[in-house]
Formats: structure tokens, C-alpha cells, sequence
């Protein structure tokens, strides 16, 4: 993990950006963690539009957690932002549009072809950022991950025993397969539902929170489209995971 730019955002948070293997990164510490008094990290997931698109996004709710004593860090998914294109993927994503745009129904071959690749190569990447992470001396743990693509999410939450809490925003196009592998999940979960999102599949995001293994799972639903998430939501997001990863 190389440091390629740190910068304070005020006198509270600290800002590192960082490359592991190649992959951008960045990584937010309030000005209470030291090496005497490291602190709980939770993993930032977005959709795969790019760092820098996203950014604006991501640094608010770094801060909104950094004031409640958590740091933060995301890195850019495979086939974003400044990362290789993924021709596969990118095929599968324009073979989707196209769907939608024509009023078709998205097969589940192009929701595989889309996803479960991006899922593959994500989750590995996430788990060595962790482990990059937790080994800087002001990073103590525990761990949780929050938003993003919400298959992304249900694997690492399923196969990364670090992560003891995850918030996790409902979203279209989940493969069948990941419902299978929620089944496997037994972490606490805090889910976000927007229950007029155009582009969400309120059923399938219903059926995917049945089917979670966890015993202390909560499903949040709130009126509004895919960016209207009200800012009580998020404020009761980082009081869940102020109960699990203090």
C-alpha cells in the first residue's frame, strides 16, 4: 500500500489517497485515531461510475462517520474510473441498457454476465485493501461495510469474517445465485430500501432481505427515488453500526 497523497478536509478528518497493486484508493481518519487509540473502519462500496464521479458522495459520508469516530476507505472497482476498461462487462452493461431501453425484460444471462464477474474480482480486491488497512497502526477494528453494489456486498459479508456489521443499499439485477449465498450471511444488517427507486425491483430487493441468514437483519424503506435517501436514514445507518463496531 503506497500513500500517494494525504490532505486534512478540517480539523477533524485526515484524507489519504492510496494505490495497493495498482488499484486507487482512499482512506478517511478522524483526528481521534492514533496508534494509542486506533479506531473501527468501515469499507465505503459505490457503484461502479468511478471515483471521481462518485467522490462527492463518498466524502460526505466519510465525514458524516469520521464525527462519530469511525474512519473510512474505498477503493475504484475493476473496470472503473481510471482502471482498465472491462470489455465483457462493458458488453454486458450496453446489452442491458439496450433491454431497458427497448422495454424487454433483462434476462438473467446478461444480469450473470453483468454482475457475477464484477463480484469475483471486487470481493479478493476488498479483502487485500483490508488487509492493507488494518495493518496501519491507527486502523484497530472491527470492520463493516457499507452501500455499493448491494451483490458485492452480500459476498464479502458472506466469505470476510472481519466484517461484523453491513449497511447495505437494495438494488436491481441481484443473480439468483447471490440469493443463495445471502442465506449464508449471519452478520448484523442494516438494509436501505427506496421504495419509489425507478430502477429497483421492489419485490426481488424484498425477497433478497428474506432471505438473509442473519439473525438481527432491519429493512429501512423510505419514499422516494434512487438518490433520495432522507438524512435521518443515513444517520440511523451510522448509529447501527455505533452498536456493533464500538
Amino acid at each position: 500500500m503506497q500513500v500517494t497523497s494525504e490532505q486534512p478536509l478540517d480539523d477533524h478528518v485526515l484524507e489519504r489517497r492510496f494505490t495497493l497493486g495498482g488499484i486507487p484508493g482512499i482512506l478517511w481518519t478522524p483526528a481521534s485515531a492514533s496508534a494509542s487509540a486506533p479506531v473501527p473502519l468501515i469499507l465505503l462500496g459505490h457503484p461502479p461510475l468511478g471515483l471521481r464521479t462518485m467522490y462527492p458522495r463518498l466524502v460526505a459520508r466519510a465525514l458524516h462517520s469520521a464525527a462519530e469516530g469511525f474512519a473510512t476507505a474505498t477503493i475504484e472497482l475493476p473496470g472503473s474510473g481510471d482502471r482498465p476498461r472491462w470489455p465483457a462487462v462493458d458488453q454486458a452493461r450496453a446489452d442491458l441498457r439496450r433491454a431497458i431501453e427497448g422495454g424487454d425484460a433483462v434476462s438473467d444471462e446478461t444480469v450473470d454476465a453483468l454482475v457475477l464477474p464484477l463480484v469475483d474480482k471486487a470481493v479478493p480486491e476488498w479483502q487485500n485493501a483490508l488487509d492493507a488497512l488494518q495493518s496501519l497502526p491507527d486502523i484497530g477494528g472491527p470492520f463493516g461495510y457499507s452501500g455499493g453494489v448491494i451483490s458485492i456486498g452480500v459476498r464479502l459479508a458472506a466469505v470476510e469474517p472481519r466484517i461484523e456489521a453491513a449497511c447495505l443499499y437494495a438494488g436491481s439485477f441481484v443473480p439468483r445465485s447471490v440469493f443463495e449465498e445471502a442465506r449464508r450471511v449471519t452478520v448484523p444488517l442494516h438494509v436501505l430500501l427506496q421504495w419509489d427507486d425507478e430502477g429497483n425491483d421492489r419485490q426481488a430487493a424484498l425477497d433478497l432481505f428474506d432471505a438473509f441468514g442473519s439473525e438481527e437483519k432491519s429493512l429501512h424503506a423510505n419514499t422516494g427515488g434512487h438518490t433520495g435517501v432522507p438524512q435521518f436514514a443515513a444517520d440511523a445507518a451510522v448509529q447501527f453500526f455505533g452498536r456493533h463496531l464500538r
